[in-house]
């Protein structure tokens, strides 16, 4: 099992069938219906079915989304990781975090970890991220991370984004 470094507050880990009701409650946040995805998902074994079909997949490649938990309660708080899109030319950098946690560090701290695996454990010199016009808070966090505007792209689903990259070195 390939996964990013933990750091000093927080554990980054695959994620289990266990984890459906923390997912259901991550996908139907305001936040993520807004700015990442409409979908079905309603209850816990829809969220289950997500997690077969969206999460777990990318774990055979040493990719994916990796569940952030705080190492001292093991308490779930969002998720961050790293996937490879048909409809994109590099590997991409993705997060989510529950409201609650938003403006506390976590999510910024997930994501030096997962570029550091990303350069360190997967070779990969170039990450890219993508977002919605939108999605200030995002695109705050990515410019934060040394992320720059690249171009504009659109999606399998004809929903316009914004791609962003930062060389890793």
């Amino acid at each position: 099992m390939s996964v990013p470094q933990d750091t000093d507050r927080l554990q980054l880990r695959q994620a289990k069938d266990e984890d459906a009701p923390f997912v259901l409650k991550l996908l139907t946040e305001p936040a993520w219906r807004k700015f990442i995805s409409q979908h079905e998902v309603k209850c816990e074994a829809s969220a289950l079915r997500y997690m077969e079909e969206r999460i777990f997949p990318p774990y055979r490649e040493a990719l994916g989304f990796w569940v952030v938990v705080l190492r001292d309660t093991q308490q779930p708080m969002g998720i961050c990781g790293l996937v490879k899109r048909p409809y994109l030319e590099k590997h991409d950098l993705g997060f989510a975090f529950l409201e609650g946690v938003w403006g506390t560090g976590v999510a910024k701290e997930a994501a030096v970890s997962c570029l550091s695996y990303a350069r360190d454990s997967r070779g990969l010199a170039e990450i890219w991220a993508i977002t919605v016009e939108e999605n200030i808070q995002s695109i705050g966090l990515l410019k934060k991370l040394g992320f720059r505007f690249l171009k504009h792209t659109v999606n399998p689903d004809e929903e316009t984004l914004e791609v962003y990259s930062r060389i890793l070195g």
